[in-house]
């Protein structure tokens, strides 16, 4: 199955400190990115949506600058997985705070994708007060 990468960037009125945790931590994704997020052992996490469990690992995590989720199972030969990675990065210039998305998988709807990820990033904005 072909796999796309969408990669957008949002502005948020956050310091990277405040949101690093909304990223990171099963209690922060659970408020915006899914419905219910349960932290396993050895760095797993059980995502779910609509009643389904979608179990990804977390592969990278630099302090209150980014992280990345790789999502089990999602390959049909084990070495080219779903992940999506969230990235921090501020502007030194105007100290605006930017959350950079990747989400690379089997949907290649750009539009989909696009009014997806924006209905998640204005209930984060919502919680952060941006």
């Amino acid at each position: 199955m072909e796999k796309h990468k969408f990669i957008a960037e949002y502005e948020l009125r956050a310091s990277p400190k405040m949101l690093f945790p909304y990223i990171s931590t099963a209690s922060g994704l659970s408020q915006w990115f899914a419905a219910k997020v349960n932290m396993m052992p050895e760095q797993r996490f059980d995502f779910q949506w609509d009643n389904e469990s979608h179990f990804a690992r977390q592969v990278s995590m630099r302090q209150n600058k980014g992280v990345r989720f790789e999502f089990l199972d999602t390959a049909e030969n084990g070495s080219d997985n779903n992940y999506i990675d969230f990235r921090i990065d501020q502007s030194e210039l105007t100290q605006s705070t930017f959350l950079r998305i990747t989400d690379y998988s089997s949907t290649t709807d750009e539009d989909e994708l696009k009014d997806l990820w924006d209905g998640l990033m204005d209930k984060l904005k919502e919680i952060v007060g941006s």
